[in-house]
């Protein structure tokens, strides 16, 4: 058969026979093989180890490459999970969110020392240099689930309870079997860069990057987004959810309603305390920033219908009202033009208007027609009075070169974003970025004639340009929100799963759709009719629609 692989820029062709293993094409390629984690084909991800069988088409996937990247962490934590099975046999390992340069891990029940992280990190390193196989096969749900009914991981069980399909695929190594939500690299000698580093009641994995395949990335301490981790990680306390599986079993027994309440008054709670901290403090200029589809815009509604109830009026004001003109914006190096970048906004007529209205003078705040891509030539007036908040919201809100020389003790900053804690097991766990994306392709789906193949080609984009310019800024905030909704998955899963369905195997982004799928294919089902139940003002509403903030 006739083998076409494409490799950092470069085809090559290959006849082989049909028996051909995937590592038997980069052998005849004379490729290096511990650059390559795996490969994409038209029907998805292969490992090495893996037959060609009917594939002619293969693109390598390395560290350069987010999938390659997300390879090379499951295949880094298998090894810690052997690693601390070493240390601490039996004991629970729970892998949460991630953090600038790695992932969260801790032990419940354990207060994680210096010395435990060092033991632990001392058998990776004994198991990555001993270059031993990880190999899969493929076990029947029963046997799954009485190896891990042995090991009373309950956790797997009630994962593999929302499994439907009869089998699952199984890693082994030294006798230690686990099961991953996605492909791993073929030995552990491929995944040999990585750090420890304790925190907290656990430690940070720390995992090399695109531009650093070769080191460890620094670990960047933000305690502020640790904080409101934490903040997240007691609502699923409070709520009992920590699984999808837990939503299932709420499904099951009818109490999504009181769920979806009780969660909607957790965000109460924390907006009021927001918007009580704001006119505590007196402050006149409330910035909100937060990457694509964090809920900016209904964050800040709501925020202002909370100010108003402590006595305080609040105007919102989009900064995407300030673009320039499309023939001023930057451009990138290929000529395209920067949408991202904070030089696309009228900055000096940013901190001029806002210097004018603290001093109580009227201004015309812009209007941009993204129709026709200019600012419209008559713009709105508006004078702050007293008792009067300016609330704007944008991806550079936060960013210190949009309000410079505007008094520090009249701004109070806010950085919102989707912060789930939630996983499909201990050891699986669910990416923010990926209900983001979420979010957004169901917004885009529904409410602006998009479809999800371009939503899911401008994501890699967008994430880009969030690394870039809204990231590097959450610590400067004074309030950082969580928008996430501990219940929105199966909400959901229900408007996006069958448009993910239709993404073609030849789209651009049809990893990025297959990897959804899979998501959702844990995620339970709703009755719609519980629908209703979701608040008109909830974070949750800017993206199915029902919102009723800018209604009279």
């Amino acid at each position: 058969m006739h083998i076409t692989l494409h490799h950092m820029g470069h085809e090559t062709v290959h006849d082989l026979p049909e028996t051909a293993l995937v590592r038997d094409v980069l052998m005849d390629a004379g490729l290096p093989l511990r650059e390559i984690l795996g490969v994409r084909g038209a029907k998805g991800v292969l490992e090495l180890g893996d037959p060609v069988t009917d594939e002619t088409d293969l693109t390598t996937l390395t560290l350069q490459d987010a999938e390659g990247r997300r390879i090379y962490e499951r295949s880094v934590r298998f090894i810690m999970l052997m690693a601390v099975d070493t240390v601490f046999p039996g004991e629970r390992v729970r892998i949460e969110h991630s953090v600038p340069g790695g992932i969260y891990v801790y032990l419940p029940g354990r207060v994680m020392s210096s010395t435990d992280v060092d033991r632990i990190e001392r058998s990776m390193r004994e198991i990555a240099d001993a270059d031993e196989p990880m190999t899969s096969t493929f076990w029947s749900q029963e046997e799954a689930i009485q190896y891990f009914s042995k090991l009373n991981q309950t956790d797997k069980l009630d994962m593999l309870r929302c499994r439907k399909s009869p089998v699952i695929r199984m890693y082994e190594c030294r006798g230690f079997h686990e099961y991953f939500h996605g492909t791993m690299a073929p030995r552990t000698g491929w995944t040999r860069v990585f750090r420890l580093l304790l925190l907290g009641t656990g430690f940070v994995l720390l995992l090399p990057g695109a531009d650093h395949p070769n080191t460890p990335a620094a670990f960047q301490d933000r305690p502020k987004h640790l904080s409101v981790f934490n903040q997240s990680e007691n609502w699923c306390r409070i709520l009992g959810v920590s699984n999808v599986s837990d939503l299932a079993r709420l499904i099951e027994k009818g109490e999504m309603r009181e769920f979806i309440r009780v969660n909607e008054a957790l965000h109460d709670q924390a907006m009021v305390d927001t918007a009580r901290n704001i006119v505590t403090q007196r402050r006149h200029v409330v910035l909100v920033a937060g990457p694509s589809s964090s809920g900016k815009t209904t964050f800040a509604g709501r925020l202002a219908v909370q100010l108003r109830v402590l006595g305080c009026r609040a105007y919102r004001i989009s900064l995407d009202n300030y673009y320039l003109d499309r023939n001023l914006l930057p451009k990138e190096p290929d000529g395209t033009y920067d949408l991202e970048h904070i030089q696309a906004l009228d900055l000096p007529l940013i901190r001029r208007q806002i210097t004018e209205l603290l001093d109580g003078r009227e201004v015309i705040l812009p209007r941009f027609s993204f129709q026709t891509q200019k600012r419209e030539p008559e713009g709105t007036p508006l004078r702050l009075g007293p008792n009067e908040i300016l609330i704007f919201e944008g991806i550079h809100a936060l960013n210190p070169s949009l309000t410079e020389g505007i008094p520090e003790d009249e701004k109070y900053r806010i950085f919102v974003s989707d912060l789930t804690c939630l996983n499909l097991d201990d050891h699986n766990r669910i990416r923010t970025t990926d209900v983001r994306l979420l979010r957004r392709l169901v917004r885009d789906h529904l409410f602006r004639g998009a479809s999800p193949e371009s939503t899911l080609a401008m994501w890699p984009s967008v994430r880009r340009g969030e690394e870039t310019w809204i990231f590097p800024y959450q610590e400067y905030a004074d309030t950082i929100f969580n928008t996430c909704l501990h219940y929105e998955l199966p909400v959901l899963r229900h408007f996006a799963r069958k448009s993910l369905q239709s993404v073609p195997a030849s789209a651009e982004g049809y990893l990025l759709a297959l990897r959804l799928r899979k998501i959702l294919y844990y995620v339970p089902e709703i009755d719609p009719a519980v629908f209703n139940e979701i608040p008109p003002l909830s974070l949750l509403r800017e993206f199915i629609g029902g919102c009723t903030l800018e209604e009279n």
